[in-house]
Formats: structure tokens, sequence, C-alpha cells
């Protein structure tokens, strides 16, 4: 009997993932595989006699299972990377959590692999996490994928149940279009068919789990299509020279190629594929080089380099599976920054997604970019989704279809601007946002402001959380959601308002940074005035005159904030107001005195 199948020679290098429930032996699959293809030195076997001492033989996950916690519970938490080689090709393995509850690193696992290794425990079966795993291996795109069924030597090798086993994941697996699929039965502890066959499995007439890893196709549809490359950096050494670097994402380019630049639309032909080693001929997927063009046209960072015959779609609003890898639950309507390639622009999200969940959702980005399904294209497909905040990536996304847009739809150029309003009002627009707690004195501060600015003959407008309740935000209520799209709605308003030339007074808890930064950012610069009413809970709830706070503390006011809802404090707000100091008019003379200070009160040049 053959040692393995034979496998094709130069292969390149494979990255794969092995996932699958708790405790299904990954982590040993691996260590036996490093063990077994002679990957480790002399000390690391000698780290590894020492470690297993404890259970009486060599105890190969010690060789992935890196954190102390890991070590200690028998289990993967975070992803291990391994390098190891054969003969016939070079490998990237990483081993992904299976508990349920750390999806977001089994995604970050995945979202490089080629291939993936799906375990089974001989004597469980195919599992919930088994099918929700292979779910995401779907998903993610990955389309090589075996089946080890592992722990063999438990049910004494038995055919029937890697039979029955194998029946059962290949009908689920056909249901998710997984059809390049290799069942194995394998016993990590003793090694059976994981490096070579074994024969305690004489039945079984595949290969072993190394002889597939050396012999699964890479499904590389990107070198096949047409050409595309992502802008990473704009060189410009000096003026005799401006060409284009990025690492091309698929297709072939040559000099005297026609290409468009997206989003733009721009065309042009290359006149060079320059390296450090000198010109090229030729360039393919995944080669990092400078492209320089016939024309001088306007490229900037993120910008995509494509064939011009065929090049990718360009859209703002998708369709999207979103894997949110946050502890704080994704928010409908908020702005989230989000990296697709070498861009950053701002995304919302229609719906909401607790930690580690995945849903299909609409996405809409603030600009247009230049996208192909992930199914299709990786790069193109994928992106991140980051806190404008915290800078923390707290999701990813997968584009599936663009949503089409009415093409009618377009700004209308208007004579009168905010400008000439200005003028005749004789004051700029502004926004003064109150922010702070129920009862902090919110809308008694406003009020003495506008009436304050009133008589000085301002042009102004109060938009008070209450007030708006009762009309253009009736449909709310108070959940987390909804006070962002309760923000989200007012802020729009007040920006309209400052075209128009008013001084826009905005009384709202507003108990979310992001919303408040997105009210910001609605408006021009010097347009925004924060003014944070900063009242100690304690005395807040002694003002309480509706008795909101007392209603909340019994539980029958859920989502009040302060009490169970957060409140966000402005970390560098235009003006700080300290009601336990300040009485009401001596603030709203700090909140006049400040805008004058910002030159909203001055007359336009």
């Amino acid at each position: 009997m053959a040692a393995r199948a034979e496998p094709r020679k130069n292969c390149g290098l494979l990255r794969f993932i092995t996932c699958g429930s708790v405790d299904d032996g990954k982590s040993t699959l691996i260590g036996r595989l490093l063990y077994e293809s002679r990957q480790l030195y002399s000390d690391q076997l000698a780290a590894l006699e020492r470690d297993s001492r404890r259970v009486g033989g060599l105890d190969f996950a010690l060789l992935v299972d890196g954190l102390a916690a890991e070590r200690e519970q028998g289990i993967t938490i975070d992803v291990a990377y391994r390098f190891f080689a054969t003969a016939a090709r070079k490998f990237v393995v990483a081993d992904t959590p299976g508990h349920e509850q750390y999806t977001r690193n089994m995604v970050t696992g995945a979202s490089t692999a080629d291939a993936a290794v799906i375990l089974v425990d001989a004597r469980k079966g195919v599992l919930r996490q088994t099918r929700r795993h292979s779910r995401l291996v779907s998903l993610l795109g990955i389309r090589a994928v075996a089946l080890a069924v592992n722990k063999l030597d438990l049910v004494g090798y038995s055919r029937r149940v890697f039979d029955d086993i194998a029946a059962e994941y290949r009908g689920f697996a056909a249901t998710l279009g997984l059809d390049d699929l290799a069942c194995i039965p394998v016993s990590a502890l003793d090694g059976s068919n994981v490096v070579t066959r074994s024969e305690r499995t004489p039945w079984y007439d595949g290969p072993s789990l190394l002889g597939w890893l050396e012999s699964a196709e890479v499904d590389d549809r990107r070198a096949a299509g047409p050409f595309r490359m992502v802008v990473q950096w704009v060189n410009r050494p000096g003026p005799e020279f401006r060409g284009f670097s990025g690492r091309i994402l698929g297709g072939v380019v040559r000099p005297g190629d026609p290409v468009r630049v997206l989003p733009g639309g721009q065309e042009s032909r290359v006149a060079r594929i320059v390296t450090f080693d000198g010109d090229l001929a030729e360039a393919v997927a995944g080669q990092s080089v400078t492209v320089v063009l016939a024309d001088e046209l306007d490229v900037a960072r993120g910008a995509i380099l494509a064939a011009a015959a065929d090049p990718p779609a360009v859209a703002e609003e998708f369709e999207a599976h979103v894997i949110w890898m946050s502890e704080r639950d994704l928010l409908p309507g908020r702005s989230y920054l989000a990296k697709i390639g070498a861009r950053t622009v701002g995304v919302t999200v229609n719906r909401a997604l607790r930690l580690n969940e995945i849903g299909l959702a609409t996405v809409g980005f603030d600009a247009p970019v230049a996208f192909e399904p992930y199914r299709v294209n990786r790069d193109l497909g994928g992106f991140l989704v980051i806190d404008r905040l915290t800078n923390a990536t707290v999701g990813a996304g997968l584009l599936d279809t663009a949503k089409p847009r009415s093409t009618n739809v377009r700004w209308q150029a208007l004579t009168v601007d905010k400008r000439m309003r200005a003028a005749l009002n004789g004051h700029r627009g502004c926004v003064v946002w109150f922010t702070g707690l129920s009862g902090a004195g919110k809308s008694t501060i406003a009020n003495l402001v506008e009436q304050e600015l009133h008589r000085d003959g301002r042009h102004t407008f109060i938009l008070d959380g209450d007030n708006v309740r009762h009309g253009l935000n009736r449909d709310l209520g108070f959940t987390d959601a909804d006070r962002v799209e309760n923000v989200r709605r007012v802020a729009e308003v007040a920006g309209l308002m400052v075209q128009a030339g008013l001084i826009v007074l905005v009384a709202f808890i507003s108990p979310f940074a992001a919303e408040r930064a997105l009210a910001r950012s609605i408006v021009a610069d010097g347009e925004f005035c924060e003014v944070h009413v900063d009242t100690p809970l304690e005395v807040a709830e002694r003002r309480d005159v509706k008795g909101l706070y007392a209603k909340a503390r019994r539980g029958e006011l859920p989502h009040f904030t302060g009490i169970d809802s957060p409140y966000e404090r402005p970390e560098s707000p235009e003006l700080r107001i300290d009601t336990t100091v300040l009485t009401p008019d001596e603030a709203a003379a700090a909140v006049i005195g400040r805008l004058r200070d910002m030159g909203v009160l001055a007359v336009p040049n």
C-alpha cells in the first residue's frame, strides 16, 4: 500500500485552517502533522517531551496551544499560525477556536485560507458547531474542504461509523456548494491516516490528510480574471516621474494595455511597469509593481486600476453579509468607518447584530467604491468595519450585490447659498448642540440662549428632544438603535437649518459619542458648538420633577440613560457647563460668549 497519494510537484503555498467543535482534536492534529513531517527543532522536541510528562505521552496539542489559558483548559482560544513544508508544498496552517464565542477568531483565520480541514469527533458525529463552521467556510469562499473524522481509535476504527458521518456531512455540504470535498478517517493521537495511510483502516482507499493537502487544488480565479490593481501609494520621487504602486489583485497587465481608474472612470494606457529590478514586459496577480500611465491623471491612494474593457462595478449601497466582532452591538444607522482595499470610507448598516452574529444586511458607503462580489474577489469584495472613536476593528463584511439607486436623483444647483443667507441675517448659521443627562438643564439653558439671541435680532430655532418626538420622531422608542436614529434625523434637520442661515439650538440627551460626531460632520468646520451640560447623576435625579429616574430605578422605564443605558461623556466639547456651579443665566451667557468667540455672531464679509 502506498504511503500517501502521489502529490503534484511544486504546488506552491497552501494556506489552510482547521476548525470544528470544542475538543475535536484540532491542535493535536496540527501538532502531529508538524511532528511527523519532521518540522520540529531539537529544543522544541525537548520542550514537548518535558511539557507532556503530565499526560504520560507526547501531547502534540502543546505545539500549537500557546496561551496559558488554552493549556490549562485544553482548548484553543486564539488563532495559532504555524508554517511547515514537505517536498511537494509549503503550508501555513491556522488552528482556529471551536467555541462559538470565538467565532470572530475563526473568521480571522479563514479570511486568507485556500482550504479547510473540518474535524468531527467520531463519537459525536456532525454537531451544530460543525455546521456553523462549514457555513462560515462556504461564506468566506473556501471551496477545498476535507472532513477529518478524528478519534477513530475510540470507536474501534469502525467503517460503519465513518461511512455514516461522511454520508451525513456530504448531504449537508452539498447545500452549501462545497463540492470539492474529501472525507478522511484519522486518529490524531496515534497518527492513523494523518501523514501516511494506516493499516488500521484497510477499508479506506483514499489519501492521507497530508496527501490531500499536498494535492489540493487552489481555486484562484483571480489569476485568470481581468486586470485589477489597488493603488497603495502614489510614487512621485521627483517632477519627472509619477507612478502608482500597489499589488495586482487579478489578471495580467502589459505596457500598452488600456486601463480605467475607478471610481472616477478616467481612462489611459500603461506606459511602463516598474520594479526595483527594472521594467517588466508583463506583471501578474500577486506581484507588487509600480504602474506608470501614459496620461497625467488625478489618481489617489485607494483607487483601482482595472482593465478598461472589463472594469469592476462602482456603487455606494450593497447587500452584504456582516460578521460582528465587538462586544458592543452593531447599531443600525450608526456611522462607522469601512476599510475596503486601501480606501477608508464611512459606512452604515441597516440591522442590529451582536457579538459573533452574522447577518445579511444593507450597507451604505458615503462614497462610491469599486467592487466585485466577495466570492469573485476577496480584496474588492471584503471590508473591515472600524469604530470611529476608538479605531478598533469591530466587524467584517462580504459584499454580495450592489443595490441599484436612481440615476435621476442628483444635487440641484441653487443660486442663493448659505453665505448669501448669512449676509442677509447678519450672522452665520451654526448648530449649538446641548448634550447631557435627563434633567441636566439642557432645554432650560437653550431656551434662555434663544431668548437673548432673539432680543439681539438673531435668527434662531430650538430642536428639543421631547418636542421632536411628538412629530418627526414619534415612531421611535428608546432602545439604543432608536436613539441612534433619533439623533441622526435631528442632525440632518439641523444641517438643513444651518444652510438656511439659522442658529439652531439642539437640546438632546444624545448619549452616544458616535452620533454626536456624525452631527458635527454634517456641517462645515466652525458651524458646530458642542455644549456639555455637565450635571452629576445624583443631582439630575434630585431635579427630576417628572419622576422619570424613579420609574427607571423601579424597572418601569427600560433603556433610561444613566440607569441601564450608558451616557458617553464628550471628551473635548467647545464648552463644558458645570450646573452645580453656574446658574442657568450664567450658563446661557457662557454659551453666547462662546458663539461670539467662534465668530458666529459677527456680520459675514
